[in-house]
This record gives structure tokens, sequence and C-alpha cells, in this order.
């Protein structure tokens, strides 16, 4: 089935200009009989929405009401902003689609960057380097009698475990989706066990995306219930997580250290006291970095194509009230 499709250049996307180059051309290999349009001009976006039967990028409330036949919109990330998702959008029968399962290496190899720098005390050792002192004794975890719990198990959280288990940790998850829990994980609990799996932990690492049930839900209740002395890792969505509420278990000593990300404000404001809490390591939302993305974008999107264009199911359907 031949079909028209509008790409839009008005992704929050970086390197959008680099996946614009990557991506028609092989969706016009793989689709020859596609209609593909491409623009960034808002004027241009709004007349050709409107024969539209699918569009990569952000549709607003107005481009919505311009686009009558148009049936499905593959999103540029894989949790957009909140807005993304507006009502008009949610109510609609259009399908959405999204980017998950393109960053599960270099997330996880973020993740675990940190995981293993906080085993060996290296933020203690940095500490010290900077004050030209020579000196032993940083708290270490030995890996094999560790256990991690993971918190949101999609792709990223998969191979998260499999990474931890390669280091002999007992692995836990909560996910409110999956049924079968992925190698190398021990157990697989559903949200209303996390209360009971927190106090096992020694490393709890965050992974869930942003949906209305998620914002802030890690909040003073969750860090008072985790281990003294375990860790916090969040690189799902800044929102998720209270950075007052973790700012203060830091301080007071109830875990011994946390990684971040993301954030609930960002950039994070200079003046934040995150930035010099006690045992507090902070990336610039850089996680997904790494090579391949844009190959790996244009190929969900083409593969997309190929499967509307044969009137066979998405890849990455979202629950539209849920953003994910």
């Amino acid at each position: 089935m031949s079909f028209d499709f509008l790409w839009l250049n008005n992704s929050p996307l970086s390197d959008q200009a680099e996946l614009a180059e990557i991506g028609p051309p092989l969706i016009r290999e793989v689709v020859p009989d596609i209609r593909l349009h491409l623009t960034d001009d808002s004027a241009e976006a709004a007349a050709l929405i409107a024969g539209a039967d699918a569009a990569y990028g952000v549709i607003g409330p107005d481009l919505l009401a311009a686009a009558p036949r148009l049936r499905w919109i593959q999103s540029p990330q894989a949790g957009p902003d909140p807005g993304y998702y507006h009502p008009d959008l949610v109510a609609s029968e259009v399908v959405v689609t999204n980017m998950r399962g393109i960053y599960s290496d270099h997330i996880s190899a973020h993740v675990m960057a940190w995981l293993l720098g906080f085993s060996r005390g290296l933020p203690t050792y940095h500490d010290r380097q900077r004050q030209k002192r020579w000196q032993t004794g940083a708290p270490t975890t030995f890996l094999p009698e560790a256990t991690a719990l993971i918190v949101g198990v999609g792709g990223i959280g998969a191979e998260t475990a499999r990474l931890c288990a390669a280091f002999g940790m007992r692995v836990l998850g909560v996910d409110a989706r999956l049924r079968e829990a992925p190698p190398g994980m021990a157990e697989l609990a559903k949200p209303e066990d996390l209360d009971r799996l927190l106090p096992e932990a020694d490393f709890v690492v965050l992974t869930v995306p942003e949906t209305p049930a998620t914002q802030g839900f890690f909040d003073a209740s969750c860090f008072t219930l985790m281990k003294p002395g375990s860790f916090f890792i969040n690189i799902g969505r800044g929102a998720t997580v209270v950075l007052d509420d973790l700012n203060q278990a830091l301080r007071q000593g109830g875990i011994a250290g946390a990684a971040l990300d993301v954030f609930q404000i960002e950039p994070l404001p200079p003046e934040h006291p995150l930035w010099d809490a006690p045992g507090m390591l902070i990336t610039p939302h850089v996680a997904t970095a790494g090579p391949y993305l844009n190959q790996r974008r244009a190929q969900v999107i083409t593969d997309n194509c190929v499967r509307f264009a044969n009137g066979e199911p998405l890849n990455n359907v979202v629950d539209k009230a849920n953003w994910f």
C-alpha cells in the first residue's frame, strides 16, 4: 500500500539534521511507493499534513486538527516531554510509536560505570585526589554478595540486569508491564512490591519512564526504606525523583551515595544543593551518548513504514494516556 508520510524536522534532537539525511533515503529504498514529504517550515507542515497518513515529529494540537487522514505518528524520542501527548492526541485514534530500545547498551554501560565506581570507592578517592591526599580506606561493596534492584525493566533495565548478573550480583526487578524476568534477574515483582524489596538492595537503579503515575514517585518514603550504605542511580526520567528528598537522604546519611543523569530541573541550577551533596555523582543528561543512534532511529522509522504499508502491527506502540 502506498501512503503519504510527512517528516517534520521539528524535533528537539540535537542531531536532527543528520537523521534527516539518513532516514528518508532508507525509507524510499525499502518502501518505493511511499510519498514522503520533508519540511522544517511550520506553514508548509500545516498544508502538507492535511494529506498525510503518517508523520514523524512533534504534532501539536493545531497540526493534529488539520490532519483528517492521519493514522500513525512516530515520536522522535523514547520519552518525549509530557506535552507531546496533549489531550487531543490522547483522545484520538492516531497510533503513536516511540524510539524505545535503541539506547539500552549505551545507558546500561553508564549505569555500570557508576555502580562499579561506587563499589570500589572511586568517588571517595576522587575527592582525596582533588585534595592531594594519599589516603586509603574507602568503603567498598563486594558485588558477588550484593543485590541490585532495577525499577523499570524495559530494554535498559534488562541489559543492566544481565551486566549486573555477570558480576555475580543478585538482581531483583520491579515492573508494571513485564510478565517474565529477563536473563540474569532472580525475581521480577510488581510496583506494589517495591517497599518490600527496597530494604534488600545495595544498589537501586531507576529506569522508569515519566508517566502520570511516576511523576515524583521516588521520594522520602522510598529513600527511608533503602538499606543504610546503599546507592541510588537514576537514568530514567528526572521527574520521577524528588530532588529535595534525595538531597536530604544524602546529607543525613540515609544512603551512601547517588548518581543521576536526569533531573526534575534541567539544567540543574548552579546553586542547587545536590552539586556538593556527599556521595553525589552528576552527569548532564548524557547517558544515551554513543555511536549509531541516528542509524538506529532511522531503522525504527523505516521498519514501521514497512509495517504500515503492509498493514502489519507497528513496533513500539505507546499507551498514549500513560505516555509510554
